[in-house]
């Protein structure tokens, strides 16, 4: 039987300090390997490598509880950039929810 293959629809969520790239809203969209560059609003290299691991995993059905990306059996989950913020950098942190849709 051939696997479920799902879409990821990534949204900022919330903004902790200040992000050059994202506004809240901003979306991502993944079809994996693919980034759908038409349904992406921005894309940064920080919060790209936050989310790298979780991706492939997520798009094949992998639990967002499993991976520890949400308390309860749902199909969202969330992720964080790696910049600290303040007192440590002069961006921010950025809270992405992830969902995902069956393709």
């Amino acid at each position: 039987m051939p696997e479920q293959k799902y879409r990821l629809l990534i949204t900022v969520k919330e903004i902790r300090g200040t992000c050059p790239v994202f506004k809240v809203g901003d979306r991502i969209t993944i079809e994996s390997p693919r980034i759908i560059v038409e349904k992406t609003d921005n894309l940064c290299i920080h919060a790209l490598g936050s989310m790298l691991t979780m991706i492939v995993p997520l798009s094949r059905g992998v639990s967002f509880k499993s991976l520890g990306l949400t308390r309860k059996d749902e199909e969202k989950g969330y992720v964080q950039c790696l910049d600290p913020g303040k007192p440590y950098t002069d961006g921010g942190t950025v809270l992405f929810e992830i969902r995902r849709e069956k393709i």
